[in-house]
């Protein structure tokens, strides 16, 4: 296998493109199950140790360099498959048809997963970047002192704008999705009609159910929201 089409070949963009998207599936559903802690009962005390596990855990740390990884490679390929798409597309239609060709979360990945990089900028500026290198508050349970992530996001989502903003950035993801699901399956072959079916619908709830979860996060913290359910404990 010539691996140096795989980073420059059409194809080869868009395998790269499916596999790293699959990967960022996996930490999207992980890092929903443990946002989903803000929802009940004992919110900072459960999210504050699931954050401190993801935060400390050695495999996890290693993953977390993966996973930079992975954005990396994500976008640059898809900002050199759009150009590429944008020029052959340039070279053989004088007039755009619009939708009849493509739908319009299709034609516009690039301006979505533009959107949604400036929102994992400020997301990373926000929290991971304040968790990593200092600057959040401590607290104590059982006589082990964690990093107050909860508070950190009290003070942030205490911003209207930055509700909004996130807000949008869920939005922009749940449109990247409901196409990136699809298009990956399609691109490295799963499209057998015994299967294919079950994976669309799969990536419609997907891309609608995790940036709703999301979504909900900051409005929960803003309005002080809580399920009642009692002491719950989502991970730890």
């Amino acid at each position: 296998m010539n691996w140096s089409k795989l980073f420059t070949s059409s194809i080869g963009k868009k395998i790269v493109m499916a596999l790293t998207g699959i990967f960022l599936v996996v930490f999207l559903v992980v890092h929903c199950y443990v946002n989903a802690n803000v929802f009940f009962s004992n919110a900072e005390e459960n999210f504050n140790r699931a954050a401190h596990f993801m935060g400390t855990n050695i495999l996890i740390r290693i993953t977390e360099i993966g996973l930079f990884a992975g954005f990396i490679l994500h976008i640059v390929q898809g900002y050199k498959l759009w150009l590429q798409n944008k020029a052959a597309r340039k070279s053989r239609y004088a007039v755009a048809a619009g939708n009849k060709n493509s739908k319009w979360y299709s034609r516009s990945m690039a301006l979505l997963g533009t959107l949604i990089l400036l929102f994992l900028i400020v997301h990373l500026v926000h929290f991971w970047v304040p968790s990593r290198f200092g600057g959040l508050t401590e607290v104590e349970y059982d006589g082990v002192v964690y990093h107050n992530l909860y508070g950190q996001m009290l003070d942030v989502f205490a911003q209207p704008i930055v509700v909004l903003i996130y807000l949008l950035g869920c939005f922009s993801l749940s449109w990247h999705l409901l196409h990136g699901v699809q298009s990956a399956a399609q691109t490295l072959g799963w499209t057998s009609k015994n299967f294919f079916p079950t994976i669309r619908a799969f990536g419609i709830v997907f891309a609608i159910v995790v940036p709703l979860i999301f979504a909900l996060m900051p409005l929960f913290m803003h309005f002080g929201w809580q399920i009642k359910t009692g002491d719950l404990t989502l991970l730890f």
